[in-house]
């Protein structure tokens, strides 16, 4: 995902913008995996081979988001592990 999207996204549930971005692995303004969150909800979204997984609830994979945050749970912040929404560890 390049760094510049971060200026039309918005959550798909509330539409709140702007999303805070966490970058995990990233090249230049390309991230390559990371989380977009939103403050308002505290949803999360999953960015996975540059591309956010935007879903609503009912559409998501648990266990690939379970598995993404299992994976990464090192480098995301409390917040979206303990407490985003729909799923935590």
């Amino acid at each position: 995902m390049k760094k510049s999207m971060l200026d039309i996204l918005a959550c798909p549930i509330d539409k709140d913008y702007p999303l805070e971005l966490f970058e995990i692995l990233s090249e230049g303004q390309i991230v390559k995996e990371g989380i977009l969150f939103c403050t308002k909800c505290n949803r999360y979204y999953p960015i996975i081979d540059e591309i956010p997984v935007m879903l609503p609830d009912e559409l998501r994979e648990k266990q690939r988001d379970i598995d993404f945050l299992k994976k990464w749970q090192g480098k995301i912040p409390d917040k979206v592990i303990k407490q985003g929404n729909p799923w935590q560890l």
